[in-house]
């Protein structure tokens, strides 16, 4: 979303996304695939090591949090709705009073239509509110949502996913629950789009995504991405997960270079910094081929 109106509101909070924003990850699940159990204490998230890491996130640079109580890695366990609402809804009430959008990564309607009463700006849905009730809960809602797009369930996603033509696939799939949206009652302001990296693909399909990120241009909605940490990276590297932070952001100046607005990461401090490069080109490039310097 480069051009036109790029201001984005997220229930009470606006952001310009003319600008790169950086959303940092606070995971609350056990099993998270790079920082799971960090911030839980008996299996319940640690309010005062959630507000440490959240503080340290914006006081970073984040503009964005993204809370999850589900783990949607590879071969993840499913969660009960009760036990990610006990989970979610306390951290959502803790970090009320920040000044950066509260985003909640879920799927589950029931925390869907919670959150929108706990201060949450936005819903980040890996399952592009396909699970049964979702579209109705965020439709209830003024909240906006992200839809990503994922080749099976997290379960099995990772399975030899196949596809003939990742890019038009992936875009094909993101424009049909745009128009699933949109016959719910959900205005094209509030969606976001993310092709999901990592998710039902093989290193091949998301390196072709990532140099063909510009394509999702063409359906003129705001593109968030994920990469931080994520096993292409390590494929690519042969790193550990915490090792990954160089080549994520690097992944991440590319997303950008080619139209993502929102990066979300673990690693919010450095992407800050590349993501203020970026601007900084972006700026100079403007004043320069308007004759204004």
């Amino acid at each position: 979303m480069k051009a036109g109106n790029t201001i984005m509101q997220f229930a009470g909070k606006q952001l310009d996304l003319a600008t790169p924003q950086v959303m940092g990850i606070l995971n609350l699940t056990p099993d998270s695939f790079s920082d799971g159990g960090e911030l839980l204490r008996s299996g319940s998230p640690d309010l005062t090591l959630v507000r440490q890491r959240a503080e340290a996130m914006v006081a970073a640079g984040a503009s964005m949090l993204d809370i999850g109580g589900e783990s949607t890695r590879p071969g993840a366990k499913a969660v009960s709705s009760q036990e990610e609402m006990d989970r979610v809804l306390p951290v959502l009430e803790a970090l009320q009073k920040f000044a950066v959008v509260l985003s909640v990564d879920t799927s589950n309607p029931e925390l869907i239509k919670a959150s929108a009463q706990y201060g949450a700006g936005l819903i980040n849905d890996v399952r592009a509110l396909e699970r049964t009730g979702a579209l109705e809960a965020l439709a209830a809602t003024s909240l906006p949502v992200c839809l990503m797009h994922m080749q099976g369930q997290p379960s099995t996603m990772q399975q030899e996913p196949v596809y003939t033509d990742v890019i038009a696939e992936v875009s094909q799939y993101l424009v049909q629950r745009v128009a699933a949206c949109e016959l719910a009652g959900i205005s094209r302001s509030r969606i976001l789009l993310d092709p999901g990296f990592g998710f039902g693909k093989t290193l091949q399909h998301n390196l072709q995504l990532l140099n063909s990120l510009e394509v999702l241009q063409t359906l003129q909605l705001p593109v968030l991405v994920g990469l931080s940490r994520k096993r292409m990276l390590g494929i690519i590297t042969g790193k550990a997960e915490k090792d990954r932070m160089v080549a994520g952001v690097a992944a991440a100046v590319i997303a950008v270079m080619k139209g993502a607005c929102i990066i979300r990461t673990h690693d919010v401090d450095a992407t800050v910094d590349a993501m203020k490069v970026c601007e900084q080109l972006a700026f100079t490039t403007r004043t320069i081929s308007t004759g204004v310097l």
